[in-house]
This record gives C-alpha cells, structure tokens and sequence, in this order.
C-alpha cells in the first residue's frame, strides 16, 4: 500500500497546486469582492441575467451531449464492427479532427453556415430558397458546433465498451432466433451501457465550459456561462460576481455528475 501512496503522491500534490489552489481562490474572491458577504452569490441566484444564462447553458449542454452522444455511438459502430475499409476511412476521419483547433472548426462553420456561406449559396442556386437561412447567431449554430467539436471525444469511451462485448451472447442470441434490431436493442445496447454513460459524462463536462465556439456562432445572442464570466472580469470588472457564478457552476456540475453516477450505478446493480 505504501509504495502506491509514494507513487501517487506527486500526482495528488500537482493536482492540488494546479487545480485545488486556484479554485480555493475563486472561491475566497467570491465571498470577499467588492465587499465580504454573500451578496455576489445572491445577485448570481436571484438576477434575471445570469439565471437566465445558467439556463441557457444547461439546456445546450443537454442538447450538445444528446448529439454528440448518438452521432459518436454510430460512427464507432463503424469503427469497431464495419469491414477493413470502413473501419479505417472511419478511423481517418474520427483523428483527422484533432489536428484542427477550435478557432479553425468555428471559422469554417461560419463560412459554411453564414447568410452569404457556402449551404445558403447552394440552397439559393438550386432554387430551394429565396432568401439566405438564419443559420448563425443563434442556438442552432452553437450546438452544431459544439457537437461538431465533441464527437471525437465521445467515440473513445463507446469503442471500449463495444470492444468488450462478448461476442458469443449475440451469437446465442442470434441462434435462438432474435431479429438484428431486436439483438441491437435488447442485447448489445444494454451491454455498451458503461461506454454511453462515459461518453455522456466526459462530453457534458467539456461542453460546460466552452467559450470560443459558442462566442463566434452565437454572435452574442446565445451567451453561455462562460462568455459571461468572460465578460464580467475582462469588459465589466466585477470579479465577485464572476467568481460566484464558477463556484455555483462547480456546484452544479459536480451535482449532476453525482445524480448520473448514482444512477448508473443502479443501472449496473
């Protein structure tokens, strides 16, 4: 037991310099900015502003993980259980993403989403549309690239849990008679349980705190918690306030995560 606590030590200690120590420190500016008190955290929990953008923020991170989540759970179908050719044009295009950054993929929805973008263009010269589609500014447009941008990430977990399936129950299942889909739904489904609930976990997280994205195919009109804390220290300085929407942000994600672990843990039992 000693040897593993002396190896994990160091783990633990830039774990705590990195992230516990900066966090303690939000969380005594939340308190103490402007003045000592709980006022910061009352403005946060009673104003129509950031209620509003907590909401927002939610309800896209829902939207953005259900996405992401089912798009992935088709492309490792793919990747794990297609033939040689497909797995590795599969294989391509799931690492080919992670050699873009973010700035890159949103500025390239822009051109492909935007009134004078590449899909209104073609829209207009087939004659399908009149007039240019609002595609951009708007919540659409954030969760096309959010999910965009996550997909990837939800593709590792759902592969190991594919991996692990035994091969021999679809077989049995198959021998006694059960269609595909039915195999799919009450057979394979169930077994890749853990891969959805992991995949789910890592892509909300993520999504919690995205800025650039959301700030460039929003254009303002979809702020998410992040663009607002943003705004709140860098254009109108006020660091209290910003700090106690992380800490409730932390408190609201770290409850979340504890609900679906819980509940997968049923599921498992």
């Amino acid at each position: 037991m000693r040897p593993v606590l002396f190896l994990i030590c160091p783990v633990l200690l830039f774990l705590g310099a990195s992230y516990l120590l900066p966090f303690l420190g939000i969380v005594q500016l939340s308190f103490t900015d402007p003045d000592p008190g709980l006022a910061q955290y009352g403005r946060v929990l009673t104003e129509d502003l950031p209620l509003g953008v907590i909401w927002r923020t939610l309800r896209l991170c829902v939207m953005v993980t259900a996405v992401s989540v089912s798009c992935a759970y088709v492309i490792t179908l793919l990747w794990v259980r297609g033939s040689p050719l497909v797995r590795s044009i599969t294989e391509l295009c799931i690492m080919i993403p992670f050699w873009i950054s973010v700035l890159s993929r949103a500025f390239g929805w822009l051109s492909m989403l935007s009134n004078r973008g590449l899909l209104n263009t073609w829209l207009q010269d087939m004659g399908l549309i009149d007039s240019a589609i609002q595609m951009t500014r708007n919540e659409f447009a954030v969760v096309i690239g959010m999910s965009h941008y996550l997909i990837p990430f939800a593709v590792f977990p759902l592969a190991t849990a594919m991996r692990n399936v035994d091969e021999r129950v679809l077989t049995a299942a198959d021998g006694m008679g059960a269609s595909r889909l039915r195999i799919f739904w009450q057979v394979f489904l169930p077994m890749t349980a853990s891969g959805i609930m992991g995949a789910t976990l890592l892509v909300f997280v993520f999504s919690i705190g995205f800025y650039v994205t959301p700030a460039l195919l929003g254009g303002g009109q979809s702020v998410l918690v992040a663009e607002l804390i943003y705004l709140w220290i860098f254009q109108i300085p006020q660091w209290g306030t910003a700090a106690a929407m992380s800490v409730v942000l932390m408190l609201a994600v770290g409850g979340i995560l504890y609900i679906l672990m819980r509940r997968y843990g049923e599921m498992a039992k």
